[in-house]
């Protein structure tokens, strides 16, 4: 895979959590329960940590991170259908870079998705406890 291509699907995990990033953040400001707003934003924090590893693998490349997002569909007033909005965010992340580790030849990037992964795995399952006692 030419690094083109490499930095074109870094820079697509890059607006994920940039998306998850701003989810999070602001659902942790609107969400009343203290256990699961603090965690939602403790799980932002990780999300902006994220966006630093892929803006360091993009620009070692030669590319620059991309901050366009999609629409985000910010939590209304039902707490357990915002935790699920945030599950179904990790598992398309976890996903999608699952799907990547599995076609990229760089050893750095593979890693790096790797250890991303391990990260979203937790924070979906975090989720699901806290939908688990709602």
């Amino acid at each position: 895979m030419d690094p083109e291509e490499i930095i074109e699907l870094l820079n697509r995990d890059f607006r994920h959590e940039l998306e998850a990033t701003m989810l999070y953040t602001y659902n942790s400001f609107v969400i009343e329960d203290c256990d699961i707003s603090r965690l939602t934003e403790a799980i932002a924090v990780d999300e902006m940590r994220h966006m630093w590893w892929l803006a360091d693998l993009i620009t070692k490349r030669g590319g620059r991170p991309s901050m366009e997002t999609g629409e985000i569909d910010y939590i209304g007033e039902d707490i357990k259908a915002g935790l699920e909005k945030q599950i179904e965010k990790e598992t398309e992340g976890i996903e999608e870079y699952e799907r990547q580790i599995a076609i990229i030849d760089d050893e750095e990037v593979v890693g790096v998705l790797k250890h991303i992964v391990d990260e979203e795995k937790r924070h979906r399952k975090e989720f699901r406890e806290r939908i688990a006692k709602l």
